[in-house]
């Protein structure tokens, strides 16, 4: 992956100043080792009336993916031959911005101690980058850039010159032109926007994102008019840190507008007496997790399945209690396990740990003979994803093929949607759900699916137990019959 950085200049003002600006020598080539393959940092033409620096990253394939997976482990939930040969060596990414701001770090600072006064300068600059994934296409480019000073030239790449019917490609090809910015404005531009235009980061994103992107976007995230989205794809989506970084850049334009500091206006509310504070309600979310542990632990399961584990919060909470010795989570969807990876950042986790979890990508409407010889099966806010003409596929999957002693299926009472405010009549409460069964009709579906495959099945109450529509979550718990009690009562049945 490779930009270049040009600037022109006079006499007074030579454009090799652009040496002094980036701390490195324009007569010589030099590199840089990363921990993802090699930087170099090059000058195709250096003169008093233009400069240019280029910044050229080898990107190591097999080195990314055994940092990514930590000897072998989950930093990607499977083994494909996609970890190895993709666009991460060629295309720009946050690969290449973590690099450039490990090489440049005093530039993108805005120090030189040589010329300290040639950082406050403008000047004019020219940034190319030849392949740069855009998720949202030149138009989200223009949106993000334009705003900040620069004249965006942003051309899609096509698939394939020789078939210009398959289209463009998800890459630009990235000019950008301005002579209003200092070179560390322009540095911590490309910082943060390179990876939001890739809408993914190589690493995992822990709350000192936070702190990284406010300070490389002091002085323009506050008020770009795409800060929202800014802020959503740099922290990878993560709506807790999301959250926390949009409340300190409200604080950063509150502070701007009334010409105070972010201190004066972060302490304007007094702290609550002691006893005033007021509790909030514990979120369903929260019960669900506690009522399908407690659950588990009643069931006295040490090997555990997660079914449609989505982005790993189950797990997470499983893998803080020594009991559960072996924990696995599946879903059909890779985006979600990869997620699931970072949350747990299995890429850091010691052995002993590590050898406890798995993650794979699976799907409930197949037997998988992976899913066999385990104590505890959870289906957790899963079955109403799946239309009702395929419940059929995913109980015999779970039920009659992998055959855990202990399955629990959460799912929403649609009797309780009445007490949602905000749910408009007739609706569910997601949009991917394809129904929603009342009390009645859960009983109905887990009593005949317990009886089908020699399964006892009980139920319980999730969140608070509204006497007129019930919880908002119910939760059915199976359990394999006594094989003697078995065939005991199938013989009784084919007697009568």
């Amino acid at each position: 992956m490779f930009l270049t950085i040009s600037t022109t200049g006079t006499p007074e003002r030579p454009a090799t100043d652009l040496g002094f600006l980036l701390h490195k020598h324009p007569d010589k080539a030099q590199a840089f080792s990363t921990s993802y393959g090699k930087a170099h940092v090059l000058y195709p033409e250096a003169d008093v009336e233009r400069c240019t620096a280029a910044l050229l990253l080898e990107v190591d394939a097999v080195a990314l993916v055994r940092r990514g997976k930590g000897k072998g482990r989950g930093g990607a939930p499977d083994a494909a031959l996609a970890q190895y040969v993709n666009d991460r060596p060629y295309a720009a990414s946050s690969l290449l911005a973590v690099a450039l701001n490990d090489v440049f770090s005093s530039a993108v600072r805005g120090h030189c101690k040589v010329r300290p006064e040639l950082p406050e300068q403008n000047r004019p600059l020219r940034v190319e980058i030849p392949a740069l994934p855009a998720r949202g296409g030149p138009d989200l480019v223009v949106k993000l850039f334009e705003p900040l000073g620069w004249t965006v030239t942003a051309e899609a790449v096509a698939l394939d010159t020789e078939f210009p019917e398959w289209g463009a490609s998800r890459y630009v090809r990235l000019v950008l032109e301005s002579e209003s910015l200092t070179l560390a404005e322009a540095l911590r531009h490309l910082y943060v926007l390179l990876p939001v235009l890739d809408d993914a980061k190589h690493y995992w994103v822990s709350s000192d994102e936070v702190d990284k992107l406010l300070r490389a976007g002091e002085g323009w995230l506050p008020d770009h008019p795409e800060h929202k989205l800014i802020t959503s794809r740099y922290l990878s989506r993560r709506w807790s840190l999301t959250r926390q970084a949009m409340e300190r850049l409200e604080l950063v334009r509150l502070a701007e507008a009334d010409d105070s500091e972010v201190e004066e206006i972060d302490n304007a509310v007094e702290e609550a007496a002691d006893g005033e504070t007021e509790e909030k309600p514990t979120p369903l979310v929260v019960h669900r997790r506690d009522a399908i542990i407690a659950a588990l632990k009643e069931s006295g399961a040490a090997r555990v399945l997660d079914l449609g584990c989505g982005q790993g919060q189950l797990v997470q909470a499983l893998l803080k209690d020594v009991r559960f010795t072996e924990i696995v989570g599946t879903d059909v969807s890779m985006r979600a396990l990869t997620i699931a990876s970072r949350r747990l950042k299995l890429d850091r986790m010691g052995e002993r740990q590590a050898s406890r979890v798995q993650l794979f990508q699976s799907s409930l409407a197949y037997t998988d003979n992976r899913l066999k010889g385990y104590d505890a099966a959870v289906l957790s806010e899963v079955i109403e994803h799946l239309d009702l003409p395929r419940l059929p596929a995913l109980e015999y999957a779970v039920f009659g093929s992998a055959r855990p002693r202990t399955v629990l299926v959460t799912t929403p009472n649609v009797e309780y949607n009445v007490r949602w405010e905000t749910l408009p009549a007739g609706h569910v409460r997601h949009g991917d759900h394809r129904f929603e069964w009342t009390r009645e009709e859960f009983r109905t579906w887990a009593t005949t699916v317990a009886g089908r495959h020699g399964y006892e099945v009980g139920f319980v109450p999730i969140g608070p137990d509204d006497p007129e529509v019930g919880p908002p979550t119910q939760m059915a718990v199976f359990k394999q019959r006594d094989t003697n009690e078995r065939d005991t009562n199938e013989k009784e049945a084919k007697a009568a």
